[in-house]
């Protein structure tokens, strides 16, 4: 996938005069590939110990094992961000039973797709109708027989692994290996209602390569596709945390979305991505912010108390601090006002 010319939705300055002899084309390397886990996790979710035990030393040659005793340690657990590839979920259980729990996860857009397996004594067929018909994969009856175990776990992870192939390949952006738009589209929506459901802020932050028109005009698209490359790769290593959230939205403009982070965090997140970015010290003659490639930054961080101002308003409002790093100079960060 090719970078367009310029799909920025702002007008391009005019560039610097141009040097007499322009520079060569500068050297970038190539980015190195984000690192995956290797293991499958599996949660066992029973209320007796000895169901658990059974089932984890079992698996734990092959998996990594977390286990909960209850539906709401169950559901507290896939609020974390490491979740599992796969959920072996008890029917019978005292105070909320293996029915309420998968209706929970598959009602809820972060772990909805996650596999589940029901385990129960009854197995009979009203009862695997209504575990199908809630979003289950499969059905195991007790007494637990470890080879059945081990064969539908096996195939149920593999079938898992291969839909996420392919949903992260749908997911990603061709050119510089991090999200794209579809991505980021489901993502949002997902973080304001967690925030909303939290009472935690949200940050969301729209970037723009200063100048990468005129970047692309003289150096060529080749170049401009190394240095789109090597800017998503900059950002991405700033975000530390695992919910920390990248994606180009199009042509030289990136998103990054911050879950549980104020505006004085969103600020210093932003600092950092700037001077990452500038640190990478990619020629750019024809810019007149500066002589290397840089970026500009619009934040917008706020409570979230409901879904009529996020997404669409949260992402207008780091659109509009944008436009006025942009109109101020670029290279530089602009939070959004309260109440502009």
């Amino acid at each position: 996938m090719k970078n367009t010319k310029s799909s920025s939705r702002f007008a391009d300055d005019a560039p610097a005069d141009p040097p007499a002899d322009p520079p060569a084309d500068p050297p970038l390397p190539a980015p190195t590939a984000p690192i995956q886990r290797q293991r499958a996790r599996i949660l066992i979710v029973d209320d007796t110990p000895v169901n658990i035990q059974i089932l984890a030393q079992a698996l734990t040659k092959e998996y990594d094992i977390a286990v909960a005793t209850g539906g709401a340690a169950a559901l507290e657990l896939l609020r974390q961000p490491d979740k599992p590839d796969l959920i072996l979920l008890d029917i019978m259980m005292p105070e909320m039973d293996g029915h309420e729990v998968c209706r929970r996860i598959k009602k809820d857009p972060a772990t909805w797709d996650i596999p589940i397996i029901f385990l129960t004594a009854k197995g009979t067929v009203e009862d695997q109708q209504t575990g199908f018909n809630l979003g289950a994969v499969d059905y195991i009856t007790k007494p637990i027989e470890i080879p059945v175990v081990l064969a539908r776990v096996s195939v149920h992870i593999r079938l898992k692994r291969k839909s996420d192939q392919l949903e992260k390949l749908a997911m990603l952006d061709g050119l510089t290996d991090i999200a794209n738009r579809r991505a980021l589209d489901e993502m949002l929506p997902r973080e304001c209602l967690r925030a909303a459901r939290d009472g935690v802020p949200l940050a969301v932050l729209m970037i723009d390569i200063d100048h990468f028109k005129s970047f692309n005009d003289h150096y060529g698209h080749g170049v401009g596709d190394e240095c789109l490359r090597r800017v998503a790769q900059s950002i991405e290593a700033v975000l530390q945390r695992p919910g920390d959230f990248v994606a180009r939205y199009g042509g030289e403009e990136f998103c990054v979305i911050l879950p549980n982070c104020d505006s004085a965090g969103a600020l210093q997140v932003a600092e950092n991505l700037r001077s990452a970015v500038a640190a990478l010290d990619i020629p750019h003659a024809y810019s007149n912010v500066a002589r290397q490639v840089t970026i500009s930054i619009g934040i917008s961080a706020r409570q979230v108390t409901g879904q009529e101002i996020c997404p669409p308003v949260i992402q207008q409002e780091a659109d509009a601090a944008l436009y006025r790093a942009k109109s101020e100079g670029r290279n530089r960060v602009v939070v959004r006002e309260e109440g502009a």
